[in-house]
């Protein structure tokens, strides 16, 4: 092997090495830009539900045209309440209380 052939290894390895690393940082980046992707349409969905948990309500005529946008969290919303069960009442229930 010359010594032409050892530099254009070196080179190629080099390379490789290179675009490996710019790969893995690629992916790191794309998985954080998803999960802030998904804690802005967490945001997005408190403002406009957030009555249900004490925040002020916007305005009517404002949520209900922005409510198309919520199709997957008004589904998530559903689901959400159709598994939970009420904590309290299971509760009440063991202790006895009417």
């Amino acid at each position: 092997m010359g010594e032409e052939e050892k530099k254009m290894s070196f080179f190629k390895t080099f390379k490789q090495i290179l675009g490996d690393f710019s790969a893995g940082r690629r992916e790191s980046v794309i998985a954080l830009t998803c999960k802030e992707v998904q804690e802005l349409e967490n945001i997005f969905s408190l403002l406009l539900l957030g009555s249900f948990v004490g925040f002020p309500a916007p305005p009517t005529f404002l949520a209900v045209e922005l409510l198309p946008y919520m199709e997957r969290e008004m589904q998530v919303l559903q689901y959400r309440a159709d598994t939970s069960g009420d904590m309290l009442a299971e509760l009440c229930g063991i202790l006895g209380v009417d």
